[in-house]
């Protein structure tokens, strides 16, 4: 199952058998809030804590993919997920309210498919039967943490992105009907020396590259295998920096099938700057609209590349660099690609 030095091929191809997708009232107006399971009208989500809040988000999504699949919580093995907050207390607070034995993941915004991942290893290997995985994040609760509180109206300079309030989840089974996820390429951690939590998609650009390059030559791959590489949440700054990369080191990656959920899920009149970030970001453009796209027949393969950004509030005071990292997974489906 191990090809070359980070690549797993599944050779039982664990199946998506459903997802859950949540969102706040920013995504409700955006452009995919059609491929929603659930949209909110208000940040608070009838909490008292935007973190509380963040913690229904997964409960929710997670409650929306067990019903999808016409299953019951206690039949789920494994939950493995994780999100931004200190020490992922929204994704473990909510699990001591499902009740799945859990296994807590931090990969910044790479956990999405991190957990996807390890999760169809699991899967493969005849570990779980049936699994969950997803990720979220919940803007004003990220802000808080790690820029400022909304309340204190903050300027951000054209780099910065916008934390999604969303979560999104799949349930993976060894059998049943979807998309099948059928290798995964684990990242390194690249530094670039940058320093500036303002530019997220400048600094996780280098290690999406690094991932997409190394899943291609361990596969033995072309580009042109998947009608989609989509990377986590670059931004607009970060997916042009990938893009010159990708350029100069001669792989030919073709504009139209390279794209970045960051890019997708707002509008152009929302004021997003340089694009959407956050776990939740990838988790629910992913587990939302594309594999809807795929179910539909315009999408066959597709590779997802998740991009993290490792720094913590006291790593950055304490003038540490930011150290980055990808997970790419492919996701296949049958029918012909329409792009």
């Amino acid at each position: 199952m191990l090809t070359g030095h980070r690549t797993w091929v599944f050779d039982q191809k664990p199946v998506i058998i459903s997802t859950g997708t949540v969102g706040g009232p920013f995504e409700a107006n955006g452009l995919l809030a059609d491929d929603f399971d659930l949209l909110h009208s208000d940040l608070w989500l009838n909490q008292d804590s935007y973190e509380k809040a963040h913690k229904v988000l997964i409960e929710e999504a997670s409650t929306k993919a067990i019903e999808k699949a016409g299953l019951q919580k206690e039949q789920i093995q494994f939950f493995l997920g994780g999100d931004l907050i200190n020490q992922i207390t929204p994704t473990s607070f909510a699990c001591r309210t499902l009740g799945t034995p859990y296994l807590g993941l931090f990969g910044a915004c790479s956990t999405s498919m991190e957990g996807l991942a390890l999760g169809a290893y699991l899967v493969n290997t005849k570990g779980a039967d049936y699994l969950l995985t997803g990720a979220s994040s919940h803007n004003t609760a990220v802000e808080k943490q790690f820029r400022y509180p909304t309340e204190y109206g903050g300027q951000k300079p054209p780099t910065a992105q916008w934390t999604v309030t969303g979560a999104g989840v799949a349930l993976l089974s060894s059998t049943g009907e979807g998309p099948r996820v059928t290798s995964a390429t684990i990242g390194r951690v690249i530094d670039m020396g940058l320093t500036d939590p303002f530019n997220m998609g400048g600094a996780m650009a280098p290690a999406a590259v690094d991932t997409i390059e190394a899943h291609l030559r361990e596969r033995n791959l072309s580009p042109s295998y998947y009608d989609l590489i989509v990377t986590g949440d670059l931004g607009k700054i970060g997916h042009e920096v990938s893009l010159e990369l990708f350029k100069k080191h001669g792989t030919p990656i073709e504009e139209k099938q390279y794209k970045d959920c960051g890019l997708m899920i707002y509008k152009n009149d929302q004021p997003v700057l340089s694009g959407a970030s956050g776990p939740g970001c990838s988790a629910t453009v992913v587990y939302g609209h594309l594999l809807n796209r795929m179910k539909k027949g315009e999408i066959k393969r597709m590779l997802v590349v998740a991009t993290g950004a490792l720094l913590s509030p006291l790593s950055f005071q304490q003038s540490e660099t930011i150290p980055c990292i990808a997970h790419a997974v492919s996701i296949e489906y049958g029918g012909e690609p329409q792009l």
